[in-house]
């Protein structure tokens, strides 16, 4: 049985090293509660940072600490404090972090902390490798993690890989911005499932992906080499019955078994009759808009003096990262604006804000929870935030009013709360009017409709609803490697080639044998190419073919030198070496410049698109293009080439190009042509896309097709990519 691996940051267990032993606490979170349900199986592992530095334990104790958490099914990794510096602090926390909630200012990109997140990611995808048995799933978590999917799919392709971004994932405007952008995209994609909380989160991803990477993006799923990756979206909830329970239980408390905190805030609600708590949970980090909440708050009390006295604001800011020098300063400027805003309306009976700054208990929490009227919630980006959720499964009653952030992710759940934009003070400011104001009925009906949302979406449908959807595409994934051209097929093609006297190799050129480029000329065959191609002609009673939609031009001037058969533009010229082009078919080049005409217009109003004239048709070019833009435009060239085009033209939806050609020629027919004067024993094809197929169809049972990636194909075995195509060459010349 497969097993499941967690792969996070941090273990949801510290370990402290006391004098002669080791003190284990559990450290909360929704990740940690949302794993229970798959760390109650036997079946699993956890690896993770176990928050202490390996250079504080002797090996005695090293040995002891990783044989204490293996028995809780904890694996740890080990960091030194330079890593935890670099790696931690440095490109996770003061680049991505900053940078993924939009803090642009903030973000500080440095070479040698980029070099560790490098080497700490590496250093978690080797132990996943190490512990890993085959058929396992690894679950991957966060931003500190991004580099690890690629790591381990690249090693261990047996392996179902998911990967779950915690926190917002940017627009492109603002991801591009990264300087190792390309590094963090494929690492991410190395995962055969990716989850984000939002779907405006997976929007942002998809775009830099396709304008990034330029890889094929259909709907929300990715082509990367031989694999389909998945991205979708996957909610996080929390353990409702947990907060709702507990908030039960508040209710018939004797005021003996309150704790102070509940009795001290019990006392404000008796000051009058229409008394109000405002709560505001949040840790102390920039992303979470503190200082425009207190703003917004004072705005309130200056517009409506009414509520003077009988409104208070309770702040509980818990620290975070507190020796960084950001931190301090927010730090530094909540506790000034408090005190201003304090000092300005207070009264003898009365302070505006009730400001803490320090951890709670669960219980405390559940005691703001519950004697709050409203919570306020209003970070100006959040990737979740599950404080909101947990506020109104609290709401045993029914009662409360939840004021949310829209910049917040749990605002695409939490609808029926009060939306606001938390840039917007004056806005903010008569929100709090409002909330204050909202008849219970009201309040009622909106808690009792997100209630039941958060009752159905827990934690743990979230992590069961995430590896049902991972199990799934991993099998699908896992289905075209078995399809892969793997070093026990290419044994089983050499045996058959050395059986053959008459064998014949044909070759697609662009995306098999050449990397795709923005400019098609620049992709030249280089050196090496040209030598493997050479010595494969040396072979005795083997012939080379090249088929290619290139113009005989390129092929003439790039590979006319060599004793291969070049067949230009998908079957309508064929060439051997030394002889003539031979013409196939006969193109109406008059309708062709009207064509060309409407293409060319088409250009003109596409940036970074171009087309391309051929003797037999034409290519319209959009790599360089905005892939959006340029996918609305294909469609509206469809349109209106679809009631023009006669039965003698058809249009081939190529790589990043469209191509208007003849229907009667194709690289079907350019096979045909290469066997009429011989007969082979045995012929190897490959191909990368849709006019290759022709190819395949035109062969016979014996023969061994192969497609470059795993789009959907007759052919019978994939490879990965086009440096699989030239090792498979490689191979050939070694042993043939």
């Amino acid at each position: 049985m497969s097993r499941t691996i967690i792969v996070s940051n941090r273990l949801p267990i510290k370990i402290s090293n006391l004098d002669k032993s080791f003190e284990f606490s559990s450290t909360s979170g929704g990740l940690a509660t949302g794993m229970n349900s798959i760390h109650e199986k036997k079946n699993f592992l956890w690896i993770g940072w176990p928050g202490i530095d390996e250079k504080s334990l002797s090996n005695n104790q090293l040995i002891n600490a990783k044989k204490l958490l293996l028995e809780k099914n904890y694996i740890p990794v080990f960091l030194n404090k330079k890593e935890i510096n670099d790696f931690y602090y440095g490109t996770s926390n003061e680049a991505l972090w900053p940078l993924f909630h939009y803090f642009i200012e903030y973000s500080i990109f440095n070479k040698s902390h980029w070099k560790s997140y490098v080497e700490v990611n590496k250093k978690f995808a080797s132990c996943v490798i190490q512990n890993a048995k085959k058929g396992d799933i690894v679950w991957i978590h966060d931003y500190q993690l991004l580099l690890c999917p690629k790591i381990i799919k690249n090693e261990r392709p047996d392996l179902t890989v998911g990967f779950f971004l915690h926190i917002p994932f940017p627009s492109f405007e603002i991801f591009r911005i990264f300087p190792w952008r390309e590094k963090l995209l494929e690492g991410i994609l190395g995962a055969d499932l990716i989850g984000f909380h939002t779907y405006d989160y997976v929007r942002h991803f998809l775009s830099s992906v396709k304008r990034i990477l330029r890889y094929n993006v259909v709907f929300n799923k990715i082509e990367v080499g031989s694999r389909e990756v998945l991205v979708d979206t996957f909610p996080m909830g929390i353990d409702y019955l947990k907060f709702f329970n507990s908030a039960k239980q508040k209710l018939n408390q004797k005021k003996s078994e309150m704790s102070e905190l509940r009795v001290k805030l019990k006392d404000h609600k008796k000051v009058s009759t229409d008394s109000k708590l405002i709560l505001s949970i949040d840790r102390l980090d920039y992303t979470k808009g503190v200082i425009n909440r207190i703003k917004a708050f004072e705005i309130f009390l200056t517009k409506f003096p009414e509520y003077r006295n009988k409104v208070r604001l309770i702040m509980l800011t818990v620290p975070s990262r507190s020796d960084v020098d950001d931190y301090k300063k927010l730090k530094k400027q909540t506790d000034e604006i408090v005190g201003r805003v304090n000092g300005k309306f207070a009264s003898v009976n009365w302070t505006p804000i009730w400001y803490y700054y320090r951890t709670m208990s669960f219980d405390e929490l559940i005691d703001l929870y519950t004697i709050s009227d409203i919570a306020m919630i209003t970070p100006v980006r959040d990737g979740m935030n599950l404080v909101a959720k947990e506020f109104v499964a609290t709401r045993v009653k029914g009662d409360g009013v939840l004021i949310l952030s829209e910049m917040a992710g749990a605002s695409k759940e939490l609808y029926e709360s009060l939306t606001v934009n938390p840039f917007d003070l004056n806005d903010m400011s008569n929100v709090i009017f409002k909330a204050i104001n909202m008849p219970e009925k009201e309040q009622i009906k909106r808690n009792k409709s997100m209630q039941t949302r958060l009752s159905r979406y827990t934690v743990n449908y979230w992590a069961n609803d995430f590896m049902k959807n991972l199990i799934s595409r991993g099998k699908s994934n896992l289905k075209s490697i078995t399809n892969i051209f793997d070093i026990s097929e290419i044994n089983k093609l050499i045996d058959k080639l050395k059986l053959s006297s008459k064998k014949l190799i044909i070759l697609d050129y662009d995306g098999t044998l050449v990397n795709f480029k923005d400019n098609p000329e620049l992709a030249i065959p280089d050196d090496n190419l040209i030598k493997i191609l050479k010595n494969l002609t040396s072979i005795k009673g083997l012939d080379v073919a090249i088929v290619s939609g290139r113009d005989k031009l390129f092929l003439e001037n790039n590979l006319a030198e060599l004793d291969i058969t070049l067949i230009a533009e998908h079957g309508h010229f064929y060439k051997k070496k030394n002889k003539n082009w031979k013409n196939l078919g006969v193109i109406d080049n008059g309708f062709l410049d009207e064509i060309y005409s409407i293409l060319q217009s088409f250009s003109d109003k596409t940036p970074g698109t171009f087309t391309e004239k051929k003797e037999s048709g034409l290519v319209w070019h959009f790599r360089k293009s905005d892939p959006e833009l340029a996918t609305e435009r294909v469609v509206e060239i469809e349109t209106v080439l679809n009631s023009l085009l006669t039965d003698q033209f058809q249009i081939l939806n190529l790589n990043k190009a469209i191509e208007i050609t003849s229907r009667k020629f194709d690289k079907g027919s350019a096979v045909d042509q290469l066997r009429k004067n011989k007969n082979y024993d045995h012929i190897l094809c490959i191909g990368d896309d849709v006019t290759d197929e022709n190819m395949f169809k035109s062969l016979d049972k014996n023969s061994t097709s192969i497609k470059v990636g795993t789009k959907n194909t007759i052919a019978k075995f994939y490879i990965k990519d086009t440096k699989g195509v030239i090792d498979l060459l490689s191979e050939l010349i070694n042993r043939l």
